[in-house]
């Protein structure tokens, strides 16, 4: 039977029930699912209301089509399809991102060069929810980094977390990135692991919706920075731990001894059929003196 890895789905499920919990919303069961994502309010118009029905439309019959294969039933997604000039403008609810609810912090940084640099700092970029209203009006029904009401409550960026299963699925990815061909082979492999998932537990949720669809293409980004960063620190101590034993008159590791003997000739890679290796006459007769002494012990 075929294991089941991660996909963007599963992915995408998670990472919107994490940011979820850093929400407060008028309804907490209708409001917190959006139907479009928008970078501000002028950009809802007809064109915009009908690319939202149509989302809302496939999502809910790609939610009834998947409840009716876990039950057991043997159906067509065809059956469940909704056309979506049926769905009433009035259950569409519309993300909006903004920094209109997340106060001001001068001095943040020096040289701010975004609309982010002269907010509070947020794990993730904020929002707002909107749905009209029988006047035809957009109103505030949520609030990405809020505790309360909508209009009594206050800005907190504290109260969320990371959901269990993303975690798990953080765990998963790192895991299973490790054990690839060119990583798996290092002693400090348990390192690349634990930096790789201390790198996703901080910048996870940062990953925005409304510029790409592919959260398992930019997490796995972010491992292949964490292990390449711990590859480069390794490297670093390991050129000062053999400049040390060098110094000392000791032996360097295999790295250090197969360069030296690169860089003396010793070694050619120049026939393409694996190292050559260059001895000198002396060294050539001492070789083959000690082959000797050996085969007669034997």
């Amino acid at each position: 039977m075929r294991k089941k890895y991660l996909n963007n789905r599963d992915l995408l499920k998670e990472i919107h029930n994490s940011k979820n919990t850093y929400c407060s919303y008028v309804d907490e069961d209708v409001d917190n699912q959006y139907d479009i994502i928008l970078p501000s309010l002028d950009k809802v118009n007809i064109r915009t209301v009908a690319q939202a029905k149509r989302n809302r439309a496939d999502r809910l019959a790609k939610l009834a089509y998947t409840e009716a294969i876990e039950s057991g039933k043997k159906v067509k997604q065809a059956e469940f399809a909704i056309d979506w000039k049926k769905v009433d403008k009035y259950d569409l609810v519309f993300r909006i991102m903004t920094f209109d609810h997340v106060p001001l912090e001068p001095g943040r940084k020096k040289n701010p060069k975004q609309q982010a640099d002269h907010h509070t700092r947020c794990n993730f970029p904020p929002f707002q929810h909107f749905r009209f209203n029988d006047k035809d009006e957009l109103i505030i029904v949520g609030k990405s980094h809020w505790e309360g009401g909508m209009e009594n409550g206050y800005f907190n960026k504290d109260h969320g977390k990371i959901n269990n299963n993303l975690a798990k699925m953080f765990m998963k990815l790192c895991e299973r990135y490790a054990t690839r061909s060119n990583w798996r082979g290092y002693t400090y492999n348990d390192e690349m692991r634990s930096t790789a998932l201390l790198q996703l537990s901080q910048i996870g949720l940062q990953f925005d919706e409304s510029k790409s669809q592919n959260p398992f293409a930019y997490y796995t980004a972010a491992i292949t920075n964490s292990f390449t960063r711990v590859l480069n620190l390794e490297k670093r101590n390991q050129i000062i731990r053999d400049d040390i034993l060098e110094e000392a008159g000791l032996n360097p590791s295999y790295t250090r001894q197969t360069e030296n003997e690169i860089k003396s000739g010793k070694l050619d890679f120049t026939k393409g059929n694996g190292p050559v290796i260059k001895y000198t006459p002396e060294e050539w007769a001492k070789k083959m003196k000690t082959s000797k002494v050996s085969k007669k012990k034997t």
